[in-house]
């Protein structure tokens, strides 16, 4: 049965930085990505970036995001990584971590997903 459960959010100030960390289940293994998805209240689900499980890590963010965070795996440990640079209050969102065939972000191809951890950040 997979597992995947997020941690690391809060609420933190325009500017700041945050990590977010997933920790996933052995069954996770057989995925070929991995990614972080946040649900904003006018946008619903979207992408903001994916990291490949096979061969050397490669990875996708959302134009949005580029420059400003970074996402990692640490397979020793099975956990997914999120580090969020320079966070705009536009960031606040509830974040969700996944796993699915597809490398990809758009939230259809994955069929994995963890229950969520709040990121707030104010001005």
């Amino acid at each position: 049965q997979v597992q995947l459960v997020e941690s690391g959010g809060g609420s933190v100030q325009e500017g700041k930085s945050l990590t977010l960390s997933c920790t996933a289940s052995v069954d996770i293994t057989h995925t070929v990505s991995m990614g972080w998805f946040r649900q904003v209240p006018e946008k619903g689900r979207e992408g903001v970036a994916a990291i490949g499980r096979i061969g050397t890590p490669i990875t996708l963010y959302a134009d949005s995001v580029k420059g400003r965070f970074a996402i990692s795996q640490d397979h020793a440990n099975n956990t997914l990584y999120l580090q969020m640079n320079s966070l705009h209050p536009e960031g606040t969102a509830m974040y969700y971590c996944a796993a699915g065939p597809v490398y990809a972000l758009t939230a259809y191809y994955y069929n994995y997903w963890g229950q969520g951890t709040q990121v707030t950040v104010s001005s």
